[in-house]
């Protein structure tokens, strides 16, 4: 439900589309009857399997699969034999005796098609495109999405588009979808590297799907919140703070990217574990980083730190005050700086677990200060679009300001996602 007086339903919505799939490992289950630790891998049998078809049996094979999936995925080859590597050896390392089509054929087998979107695609976050607008008096964006599919599984995908103070218009997204290349970097631990991921150039930004590629990320990636920052010797990056769920723990992970083709994802330490929900100020306060956190799980804090990955202490600067959000707040997506200070948008939860939206304003030098708060939801479920995959929740993971317009992306009932403006000047006069 909008507040009708100050917020304006655009659309369109973006839904799950289970056609959307990517190729992605898949390593068969140990063999828990074997009494030889060496016979307990069954990826050995299903190679020799393989490799005692004959030449025509093995072409015949391979010709069916490259069929079945040359529909919906480009480089198809390609992916197959990376995977091969990937599992049996590198390119440049001595290869066992296996032809080419043995090796693409051992990669299909190693691979499944998985479904990234096909429960929901939702909790977006937005930011300013590094390329310019091709739409006269528009802001080109990128929109990152949470995508979920089977297994409760969270992916994060992208959408870009324009918006011109009034409408927003969508590309379409590309028919293919594509896993960048993995590869670890130093950071964290011996035993938790960061990673970096790679997309080949040219690749269209709505192909390409970051999922769960690490032990403690193995349970989905949620929640994107993206900034473009601007460090003080003028380069700029675009970070994004997300929830890496590896079953037993949460935790806080950055991801690090200048071109939207090559991602770097690594650990970040926080005063308390299993923290959710920081987002990143767009640029240093005082020297510092900054950052919003909620660390007791029901308020928002103002954290500072010198390392990006390392964020110790915080001062608690939002408690829950009004119905609506008396379960618990969170900060929706990294501040938005203005001329008046930085516009917050939060979340709130309230009674039968309901999440509402509204926002409030922190003082440009001191953003520990808060200037004003909205006293009633922005946007709050609607009675009559309320259910899906999670019912009575609207969610959002930042938004952007054009000229004087707020753009709010926002998912509804963890399920799919729409769009609202916010008039900015209304919105201001609306906090107390």
């Amino acid at each position: 439900m909008l507040d009708l007086t100050l917020v304006n339903d655009l659309g369109p919505s973006l839904w799950p589309d289970p056609k959307r799939v990517v190729i992605r490992p898949f390593v068969p289950a140990d063999d828990p009857t074997a009494t030889d630790p060496s016979q307990r891998s069954r990826i050995g049998r299903i190679i020799n399997r393989i490799v005692t078809l004959d030449q025509k049996q093995c072409r015949s094979e391979l010709d069916r699969v490259t069929a079945i999936l040359a529909g919906r995925h480009a480089n198809v080859r390609q992916v197959l034999l990376r995977r091969y590597h990937d599992l049996i050896c590198p390119p440049a390392a001595t290869a066992p005796q296996h032809s080419e089509e043995q090796a693409l054929l051992i990669g299909a087998y190693m691979s499944a098609e998985y479904s990234y979107e096909s429960a929901a695609l939702f909790n977006p976050s937005i930011v300013v495109h590094p390329e310019p607008a091709t739409i006269a008096g528009a802001t080109r964006f990128i929109l990152s999405l949470r995508a979920v599919g089977e297994g409760h599984l969270s992916s994060i995908t992208f959408r870009t588009g324009h918006f011109d103070g009034s409408a927003v218009t969508l590309d379409p997204p590309d028919h293919h979808a594509v896993a960048p290349q993995i590869e670890s970097i130093p950071g964290g631990t011996p035993d938790d590297p960061g990673v970096r991921l790679s997309a080949a150039a040219g690749t269209d930004l709505s192909s390409l799907v970051i999922f769960p590629v690490t032990y403690r990320q193995r349970h989905g990636l949620e929640d994107l919140r993206l900034v473009r920052f601007k460090d003080e010797n003028g380069s700029t990056a675009y970070l994004g703070t997300y929830t890496a769920v590896g079953g037993d723990s949460v935790r806080q992970e950055l991801l690090r990217t200048t071109d939207f083709i090559t991602f770097e994802l690594s650990a970040m330490r926080t005063a308390v574990p299993n923290t959710k929900g920081m987002a990143i100020f767009p640029r240093r306060i005082g020297g510092h980083y900054a950052a919003l956190g909620r660390l007791d799980h029901e308020s928002i804090w103002l954290l500072r730190s010198n390392d990006l990955y390392n964020w110790a202490d915080g001062l608690k600067i939002i408690t829950p005050e009004w119905p609506w959000e008396f379960v618990q707040l969170g900060n929706c997506g990294s501040p938005i700086e203005i001329g008046e200070g930085w516009l917050v948008l939060l979340h709130g939860v309230g009674a039968v677990r309901n999440y509402a939206l509204g926002a409030c304003l922190l003082d440009k030098d001191n953003p520990s200060r808060v200037m004003g708060r909205t006293r009633t939801p922005l946007i709050a479920t609607d009675p009559n679009a309320r259910d899906g995959y999670v019912p009575n929740v609207v969610y959002s993971c930042g938004g952007l300001v054009h000229r004087r317009t707020l753009l709010l992306p926002y998912g509804i009932a963890d399920s799919f996602t729409s769009f609202a403006t916010i008039d900015l000047d209304q919105l201001l006069a609306r906090l107390d």
